[in-house]
């Protein structure tokens, strides 16, 4: 599998709470060479940690990882989400090698122009139904926890990871409606911008939309899927799953295609 990249964007790490997948993203960064990284918002999960802070040794190593990548010539453009909206007050500033930005257009090898936001400037345009609110609180935390009892057990066994609440998300039809309700609002504020395409996260749910010529791309999270957005040197975009088993989930749709995505740790 290809480890070399002319750009990477992940997102929703949620660095400071127990669902998230530090060790795989760790072994994903000490894997990767990138030109330029960006973090797409919620790496660290601040409003979390005011109730618990989680924070081990393995997410201390990734903070270090991002910090040594900056230092040693890598680009670090981060752009905080909800989660971590106290870093949005330093924007425009550069703390430790990395730059902080309130949104960034990216320019591929091939000459395209992608919006690059966190994306939870769309929650007030995008009516969130009670069963998405469920998954996105109470529900959703429970559903995590849930998730490192199986994932606990399928390594004892010898199975990859798994997403239960990943696999909720693709099953449950008001789920479905709602991300694509979210879709269709970050095309079109890409349509507005006048540009080939839109990077977010916020979500959690990795995919590729394409619609008058607009790519819309999630790169989706590391507490569910393990997923990131990356290009390639010849600005080709694709999406991948990093766990025991790392594997290129898609590549970006030539044409239009609204069905939704396999979810990347669904088999």
């Amino acid at each position: 599998m290809q480890t070399t990249f002319r750009s990477v964007f992940i997102s929703d790490v949620h660095l400071g709470t127990k669902a998230c997948q530090a060790a795989h993203l760790l072994d994903f960064l000490q894997n990767i060479k990138t030109d330029t990284l960006y973090l797409v918002g919620d790496i660290i999960d601040l409003q979390e940690m005011r109730h618990k802070a989680y924070f081990i040794d393995t997410h201390h190593q990734v903070v270090e990882r991002i910090l040594a990548m900056a230092k040693s010539g890598t680009k670090v453009i981060y752009i905080p989400g909800n989660h971590d909206a106290f870093f949005r007050q330093f924007a425009g500033q550069t703390l430790s090698g990395i730059e902080i930005k309130l949104n960034a257009r990216h320019k591929t090898a091939n000459g395209r122009t992608f919006y690059v936001s966190h994306g939870d400037e769309f929650d007030q345009m995008v009516k969130i139904s009670p069963l998405m609110l469920a998954i996105g609180d109470k529900a959703h935390g429970l559903m995590l926890s849930l998730n490192q009892w199986i994932n606990g057990i399928r390594r004892l066994i010898g199975l990859p990871y798994w997403s239960l609440a990943g696999y909720v998300k693709s099953h449950i039809s008001k789920a479905k409606e709602f991300i694509e309700r979210f879709e269709t609002a970050a095309l079109k504020s890409a349509k507005n911008q006048k540009v080939d395409g839109y990077i977010c996260g916020h979500i959690h749910f990795a995919s590729f939309r394409i619609k008058d010529d607009i790519l819309y791309c999630n790169d989706g999270d590391w507490v569910e899927h393990c997923t990131a957005l990356t290009e390639s040197a010849a600005g080709e975009m694709s999406l991948i799953h990093w766990s025991e088993n790392p594997k290129v989930l898609a590549t970006e749709p030539k044409e239009e295609d609204w069905g939704l995505s396999p979810l990347p740790t669904r088999s």
